[in-house]
């Protein structure tokens, strides 16, 4: 049986949104996720599109009905119960898992006490980051970056929070998403910047050995990476649209980084409206 979901010639998509798959490629293979349903974007480009919110939210965890999206596409029952929702996920340096106060203790220990990357990125300038390692590069791809560079290996989620903080004296770790969208990043040299951050910092990271073990926190000698974004044109100025005030977009598909579409009518942030029901006309 075919699946309709995956057919090419499908013109209105109606589901819950999910972010964008992407997948790195020369440029970058973008896949919007609706519902059940799936639309290769890269096609799009240069074509008509158009969104329209349908005014429901389904919570992404238990699929129940919500006015509004909490912590990107759940429901509030579930934002204050669900770990992945607790203020650790944003600052893992304050995880309270040895406290016994874990959200969810076996979560915890399947996300959480996992191996994570402390890496460098450029995507709207040098900034540090922090990621599962399972999800790299996803996780640049998903922030727009244009050159990445993994320079740490911690065994723990808090581990690489303390080692973020500590970075965070001499770096960025936000990205300016309108600089980012404009296209126009300078390409650093981050194996430089890895080594002058490593010397700089070569007393925090010493401490947090003795703290935690010398194999806890393991110096990687990786190269860097690029990644190519398929954009058409980028706008001069950035203007964001909102679909909680304006349920209806449409406009030109011109291009595609991070999770944004870029339209000729302006920018949208799809990840932010995860679990929004919309109609999708392309």
């Amino acid at each position: 049986m075919t699946d309709v979901s995956l057919i090419e010639s499908v013109t209105l998509l109606q589901g819950c949104l999910s972010k964008m798959a992407i997948e790195p490629g020369a440029p970058a293979r973008y896949t919007l996720r609706a519902g059940e349903h799936r639309r290769d974007l890269n096609a799009v480009l240069g074509k008509p599109l158009s969104l329209e919110w349908t005014g429901a939210i389904a919570c992404t965890h238990c699929g129940r009905a919500t006015k509004k999206s909490f912590a990107q596409g759940h429901c509030y029952p579930c934002f204050k119960k669900l770990a992945q929702c607790d203020t650790c996920i944003m600052k893992p340096e304050l995880c309270h898992f040895f406290a016994g106060t874990c959200r969810e203790p076996a979560w915890g220990e399947r996300h959480c006490f996992q191996p994570h990357v402390v890496y460098l990125a450029n995507a709207s300038g040098l900034k540090v980051g922090i990621t599962r390692a399972t999800q790299v590069p996803t996780r640049w791809l998903d922030q727009g970056a244009v050159q990445a560079l993994p320079i740490l290996r911690v065994e723990t989620r808090q581990q690489s929070g303390f080692v973020e903080v500590l970075f965070k004296e001499e770096v960025s770790d936000r990205t300016n998403w309108r600089a980012m969208l404009k296209g126009d990043t300078v390409a650093l040299d981050l194996a430089a910047e890895r080594d002058r951050l490593l010397a700089r910092l070569e007393g925090g990271l010493a401490n947090l050995r003795e703290r935690f073990g010398d194999d806890a926190i393991q110096v990687l000698d990786d190269s860097p990476v690029a990644f190519d974004y398929p954009v058409l044109e980028y706008p001069t100025k950035v203007a964001s649209h909102n679909l909680d005030k304006t349920p209806r977009i449409s406009g030109t598909l011109l291009g595609l980084k991070g999770q944004y579409l870029i339209l000729d009518s302006g920018v949208i942030n799809l990840r932010k409206y995860t679990g929004y029901e919309v109609k999708v006309s392309v």
